[in-house]
């Protein structure tokens, strides 16, 4: 069964749009953990403008009494995120290759050009005994990359699935799909788990799942936190869930 991980940022950015502590994070998290889900994500950047650093710990406190929840931590390798991560300690980091003024992640690793960088981030990762992970475009996973990969020897690999998404309700999409299939494939030969993450939702999860079912976990936040404006946070996860045990059943 693929794991369902809740992005909260979207919730930190509602909070912090008006100064004060409505909506409470830490009562959300409580919320989505009765509701079912197992992996909590959050992706705190340099300018707070959704997850703070401080929001990262108390989760991680809060998460010590719900030993079956996962956090999951995203974010740009800086110095100062290394330091949240050896304080912290989540259960999975996933590494993406942001710049601070990014609006959202939208490129997966160069992994090649970064190979040394990466190397000395992931040893200092696994030294604390956290799961990494790397966001990759499937499209860009070329030989070259894939070889970089396996020196490197990341837990996961999250597939970045923008594209995926976009061609979802194309005539493009068996062909868009086959891509990361076939990155999948190669990355699952190589003894590397597989994550999967970017505008998936209700109406595309599914499709992805029953043709990957190999995915350990999705991370999805933004499009919950829109579906649940309609229908119900716990309406919207229930349904997650259902996806997420049985995709075929949909």
């Amino acid at each position: 069964m693929t794991r369902l991980s809740v992005n909260v940022n979207k919730i930190a950015t509602l909070r912090n749009s008006r100064g004060k502590n409505q909506p409470d994070l830490i009562e959300a998290v409580k919320k989505l953990i009765y509701f079912g889900v197992k992996g909590i994500t959050v992706h705190p950047r340099p300018d707070g403008r959704h997850i703070l650093y401080t929001d990262v710990q108390n989760i991680k406190k809060l998460l010590t009494t719900h030993k079956e929840i996962e956090l999951n931590v995203e974010g740009y390798p800086s110095p100062h995120f290394l330091q949240l991560m050896e304080k912290v300690r989540p259960d999975q980091c996933t590494l993406v290759p942001d710049p601070p003024t990014a609006l959202t992640s939208n490129a997966g690793w160069s992994v090649h050009k970064n190979l040394d960088f990466l190397d000395n981030v992931l040893t200092s990762l696994k030294k604390y005994n956290i799961r990494t992970s790397l966001f990759i475009d499937p499209f860009t996973l070329t030989e070259t990359e894939l070889d970089s990969l396996t020196q490197l020897i990341p837990e996961r690999v999250e597939l970045y699935t923008e594209a995926y998404a976009t061609a979802y309700h194309t005539a493009q999409r068996e062909k868009v799909t086959q891509t990361y299939i076939h990155a999948a494939e190669k990355l699952i030969k190589e003894k590397i788990e597989i994550n999967a993450g970017h505008d998936l939702n209700l109406d595309n999860l599914s499709w992805l799942l029953k043709k990957i079912p190999q995915i350990k976990e999705v991370s999805i936040g933004h499009a919950l936190i829109c579906e649940s404006l309609y229908q119900g946070l716990k309406t919207v996860v229930q349904q997650y869930l259902t996806i997420c045990k049985n995709p075929g059943g949909i």
